[in-house]
């Protein structure tokens, strides 16, 4: 039986193997996986694109005859249903795999806990647990997915060390330095959304695309949180070539008006949704998008749509990029508007918060409290 040590370091690699597919595999979970033989690794694999053949069996097929008598790392329990693929845990049995170490229980309803009992079955040895909590980090997206059926949302904010997301004057561009911009750009290359509010729209007539040195791999939805259906049709999100992957949340009444059917024949999407105090409700069109299998959500938005994301509870983690600058003002804009909370004591709280620096930029990450 190999150490402690040696297993979590074979995890880690599958882990790391499994964030190849960021971007590509969603609303499937991120998983990798690694065949280790007599202390040797003989194949490894990682869920390259949706619908294409899961971790356990490229490491498989990189083994080759080998396999037999072989343990396999693997960060999320194997799948046991079949989907556009065969079932993972039918292959390890094949191959007479000898001993399985799994980071997590797959929270799919459809699987949970059955491929393992499978294994075990069949008398291959299966551990589970290790590294769990890193495991879970990975996919958190889609564990929050497969269970409530709504996206995963990120609130991501650029903003001055006083607070501030613009000036007074709404100048925004830019706060914050080439290197978290170009992290921001990778992260929108990951989620399967980035939205908006329409204040935003109108402002900067924003793309909203990855543009990376390197090649993205995708290009997420926009969607953009427009009540009234103000968006101008000279927006660049609805010219032909973006059109196609803008998804306009609007009122039930707008949604059904003239402009949205000719924003329609341009190729975007228009949703209706309830409104919530003249508003579109948040919670509503997070199970809409969850139905047309969007996963993962970046707010990119202003301090309005902030606010209200907050509000709604919607929002699960927190990305806040800081800059080493001030620029002061009663009426520069901040981070969260809305009305604001009378009390201390019923402000949001985050917790497992992080902090790192990004060339003269620091990064806070956390979640929101939900309790």
């Amino acid at each position: 039986m190999p150490s402690q040590t040696e297993k979590e370091k074979l995890m880690k690699a599958a882990i790391q193997l499994a964030k190849k597919g960021a971007g590509s595999v969603s609303p499937n979970p991120l998983v990798g996986a690694v065949l280790v033989k007599e202390g040797k690794v003989i194949g490894k694999g990682y869920h390259k694109i949706f619908g294409g053949l899961h971790a356990e069996v490229n490491a498989l097929e990189k083994a080759g005859k080998m396999a037999r008598g072989a343990d396999m790392y693997i960060n999320l329990e194997p799948c046991c249903h079949h989907g556009k693929t065969a079932p993972c845990v039918d292959a390890l049995i094949e191959k007479e795999i000898r001993r399985v170490f799994i980071g997590m229980v797959d929270p799919n309803p459809t699987v949970k806990g059955k491929s393992i009992k499978k294994l075990k079955k069949a008398g291959i040895e299966a551990e589970v647990g290790l590294l769990e909590d890193e495991c879970r980090r990975l996919n958190e997206s889609f564990v929050k997915f497969i269970t409530k059926k709504v996206p995963f949302i990120i609130l991501k904010a650029a903003l001055t060390l006083d607070g501030k997301i613009a000036t007074y004057t709404g100048d925004s561009k830019w706060i914050t330095c080439e290197e978290s911009r170009n992290l921001v750009h990778q992260i929108r290359s990951e989620v399967d959304a980035v939205m908006v509010g329409i204040g935003t729209v109108i402002a900067d007539d924003p793309l909203l695309t990855v543009r990376l040195h390197k090649e993205a791999k995708k290009n997420p939805f926009r969607v953009v949180v427009d009540s009234s259906l103000h968006i101008p049709y000279k927006s660049r999100m609805l010219q032909p070539e973006l059109a196609g992957k803008t998804i306009i949340a609007t009122s039930r009444k707008m949604a059904v008006s003239k402009k949205a059917q000719a924003i329609k024949k341009r190729g975007a999407q228009v949703l209706g949704t309830p409104l919530k105090r003249g508003r579109v409700d948040l919670t509503a069109l997070l199970k809409l998008l969850g139905e047309k299998g969007i996963a993962s959500i970046l707010i990119e938005g202003g301090s309005e749509l902030n606010a209200s994301a907050l509000e709604c509870e919607i929002v699960d983690k927190i990305l806040f990029f800081y800059s080493p600058k001030i620029i002061g003002g009663r009426e520069a804009i901040s981070i969260v508007g809305g009305g604001g909370l009378k009390k201390i004591a019923d402000a949001i709280k985050v917790k497992d918060i992080t902090i790192r620096s990004i060339d003269s930029d620091f990064l806070v990450e956390g979640y929101i409290d939900q309790n």
